[in-house]
């Protein structure tokens, strides 16, 4: 009995003492500049490479599609 509370015990002392190597993390900004990734537009990805046209046509038919009226009626 007396062997199991002393397990116990240095089992509790050893997990009291682990969370004590812990390190605060702390950001650190600079004045006036940016840290974060560079914002892109929309149409600068893979599928339009840069055609601005080309995605606003494809978010257009997009919306139609979702558009109930429209898709009852099967026109504008």
């Amino acid at each position: 009995m007396r062997r199991v509370l002393m397990l116990a015990f240095a089992a509790a002392l050893t997990w009291s003492v682990a969370g004590c190597g812990e390190k605060p993390m702390v950001t650190v900004y600079k004045q006036g500049q940016y840290q974060g990734k560079p914002d892109m537009q929309p149409w600068d990805g893979d599928p339009f490479k840069g055609d601005k046209n080309a995605w606003e046509k494809t978010v257009k038919a997009r919306n139609l599609g979702q558009n109930e009226y429209v898709r009852i009626s099967g026109g504008s």
